[in-house]
């Protein structure tokens, strides 16, 4: 996506009501200050941009248990609209945030997922092998994004201009159907 899109699809977003998001990075070296987080950041910053308000931001361990744990706290607390992960998605063993994600999950929204990854197999046939998963628990909405920067890019500019209204029916503010 060019950038004169993001901008478009930011200034679109800034005109509606403002969601707050809770982001989590997973990652065992980020959890233990040996390497910057860096894909953290670039939600907040994107997030912000397209009028998103960021309540939260927490390093994580890729421990399944923490990941539950703090995502059930923020649904649960109705701290957060959103919830935005990044990292743990791939293959290795430690990998588990999709598993968290669907721990928790009341419903899925699969769609959300399959869109990102059809979106990066346009940019790279690697992105076959996320496992990001996007679910619904209460009146929350938690996506997994991947853990690199720039997959993180191209995958929330992809579908940030979508999940207001994802967003407006899941909290009622549609005029739909209002969250229970």
């Amino acid at each position: 996506m060019a950038d004169n899109e993001l901008t478009h699809d930011t200034r679109r977003q800034k005109t509606g009501p403002s969601y707050r998001v809770g982001i989590i990075t997973a990652s065992d070296k980020g959890s233990r200050g040996e390497r910057e987080d860096t894909s953290g950041p670039l939600i907040r910053e994107i997030a912000a941009a397209a009028g998103y308000t960021v309540e939260s931001y927490l390093i994580l361990p890729d421990e399944q248990a923490l990941l539950e744990a703090e995502m059930k706290r923020i649904c649960d607390s109705g701290l957060a609209d959103l919830i935005l992960t990044t990292g743990g998605t791939g293959f290795s063993p430690r990998d588990r945030t999709p598993e968290a994600t669907l721990a928790v999950a009341e419903r899925l929204a699969p769609g959300i997922a399959e869109a990102m990854r059809m979106q990066s197999m346009a940019i790279t046939k690697r992105a076959m092998l996320s496992r990001g998963v996007a679910a619904i628990r209460g009146s929350t909405l938690i996506v997994n994004l991947p853990g690199s920067p720039r997959a993180v890019r191209e995958n929330l500019a992809f579908i940030i201009g979508e999940l207001q209204h994802g967003l407006d029916i899941l909290t009622g503010r549609d005029g739909e159907c209002a969250a229970s």
